[in-house]
């Protein structure tokens, strides 16, 4: 009787996790159902489908690295490795040296104060070789493709592929397959990261960039900025590179003792979410524009007026772009099937709880890393790296508290106290999330909710004939006071140990 009686026990959750659990899912919903197909949507209608090439590309590459690395993990722990791990150290290396080097390459040949993209995108305007369609390599229209993305995405491959190598060899010569938890080295670069993020947004705030480069070399600011974003990037790479050391340590952690159960789900997630998708999106890109030039022949009913807009008879594909009604058919198509898929994973959640809970967190690192990847530009790079590297610490935390997530942690009733301190974290934690995604101001993807402009000290320089910028840190204040009200509030949620 006492064991029926515990069989018919609900699952039961520490508050304190099923906050994080709730932000984790509540952040996937947003960006997949809102941000991605809007996202898509401007892309598809703007007045030239460029970006339309270097985003699809840029999803494929966040989601075929992706997969390789899902790939290297299956190889190296499931559940012994089938391909020497020293191999896929040398590949890493390899790779990672080659993505390194097209970045560096791109990013300081060819800059001059007229051409602030440097040789980042491909092709060039005077990059001419078999032209069909009026493109300037085949039908491919200038900054097509964008170097530094592929760049980074190779170099992020090969240092995964170091790291898994390496605890592949370290299991090789010590058979324990515990878990331990998120151990002091976890913890350390979560707070390494989160530290470097906060202290830079806050300096951001009072320094803009432009502005203390016109003011170090007044002689040669467009020198001085570029000098000082190597110097911003190194700061914000160091801080992504121990987000996702974090994750990346404490997902093996996680997995390890459970690897027959929980390899399946991640080889799923790689190869029919990750791969696919990914597939998809490098088709279209490559594409896109004889897919134009083609609905343009579509005469029946006026499907191509329909669907299609060009703005001059004569240069077609290149002066058409999708109208709004075919934005408004994939936008549908789209938030369709994930709100379709979001609502398959609560269905999910009992029966296959570790395919829910490995693909919602690979999905969060891969959002992360399609942040930074298509936003490269140079007016952009600064905020994507910080929120790539919010959105890694978000995840990083999310698998550390996913160990044991059913275990007994108090015999307190919530009460009133409690669910004030829930309410509260959220309440905390929604307002912070919209002070956070107030940095970008990328027009028109992105709408500011809460005003900011950097540059309270050293404002930014004035654009001669424009009227002098107005510096506003209101999101940076919203966003440290929410940070630290969150906090004192899941201190105390956490420290109660209420009973769900």
């Amino acid at each position: 009787m006492q064991q029926a009686h515990r069989r018919e026990l609900p699952e039961q959750m520490s508050w304190a996790r099923a906050v994080i659990f709730a932000v984790g899912f509540f952040f996937i919903a947003a960006i997949l159902i809102g941000q991605l197909p809007g996202y898509v949507f401007l892309q598809m209608t703007a007045a030239t489908l460029d970006g339309l090439e270097r985003g699809c590309f840029g999803l494929a590459v966040v989601c075929l690295g992706g997969f390789i690395i899902i790939q290297v993990i299956t190889m190296l722990f499931d559940p012994k490795p089938v391909i020497p791990p020293a191999i896929f150290t040398t590949l890493g290396v390899i790779l990672t040296a080659g993505g390194l080097a097209l970045a560096i390459w791109c990013t300081t040949t060819g800059c001059t104060p007229t051409n602030p993209d440097c040789n980042q995108y491909f092709p060039r305007a005077d990059t001419i070789w078999n032209p069909v369609l009026g493109g300037k390599i085949l039908w491919f229209e200038p900054k097509a493709l964008d170097l530094l993305m592929l760049g980074v995405g190779i170099l992020g491959v090969g240092l995964a592929m170091i790291f898994y190598s390496i605890l592949a060899m370290n299991e090789q010569r010590n058979p324990e397959r515990h878990d331990p938890g998120t151990t002091p080295a976890i913890r350390w670069l979560i707070v390494i990261g989160t530290v470097l993020l906060l202290a830079f947004v806050i300096a951001y705030s009072y320094v803009d960039d432009k502005g203390l480069a016109h003011a170090l070399f007044p002689a040669h600011p467009y020198f001085g900025h570029k000098l000082l974003m190597l110097i911003i990037t190194l700061i914000l790479g160091a801080a992504i590179v121990a987000a996702l050391g974090a994750f990346l340590l404490r997902l093996h952690y996680l997995m390890r003792p459970a690897r027959k159960r929980t390899m399946a789900p991640l080889y799923a997630v790689g190869a029919l979410g990750l791969a696919q998708t990914g597939a998809i999106f490098l088709v279209l890109g490559i594409v896109v524009y004889p897919l134009v030039s083609w609905i343009h022949t579509w005469s029946f009913i006026g499907l191509n007026e329909y669907l299609v807009s060009c703005a001059k008879s004569a240069e077609i594909p290149q002066s058409c772009t999708f109208s709004q009604m075919a934005g408004y058919l994939v936008d549908a198509i789209i938030t369709t099937n994930f709100f379709v898929l979001l609502m398959a994973a609560i269905w999910a959640w009992k029966s296959n709880r570790n395919v829910v809970i490995i693909g919602s967190f690979v999905t969060v690192a891969a959002i992360g890393a399609a942040t930074l990847l298509l936003h490269m530009a140079p007016e952009q790079l600064m905020v994507a790296m910080i929120l790539c590297g919010a959105m890694l610490i978000l995840v990083g935390i999310w698998t550390s508290v996913a160990r044991r997530e059913f275990a007994v942690v108090g015999e307190k009733n919530l009460g009133c106290l409690g669910q004030w301190l829930i309410m509260g974290t959220c309440l905390f934690i929604y307002l912070g999330s919209f002070a956070l995604f107030s940095l970008p101001v990328w027009d028109p993807e992105t709408e500011t909710n809460i005003p900011f402009v950097a540059g309270q000290l050293i404002p930014p320089p004035t654009v001669p004939g424009e009227a002098p910028p107005i510096p506003a840190n209101d999101a940076v204040v919203l966003l440290v006071l929410m940070a630290i009200l969150a906090g004192i509030q899941f201190y105390f949620l956490a420290r109660n140990r209420y009973k769900a």
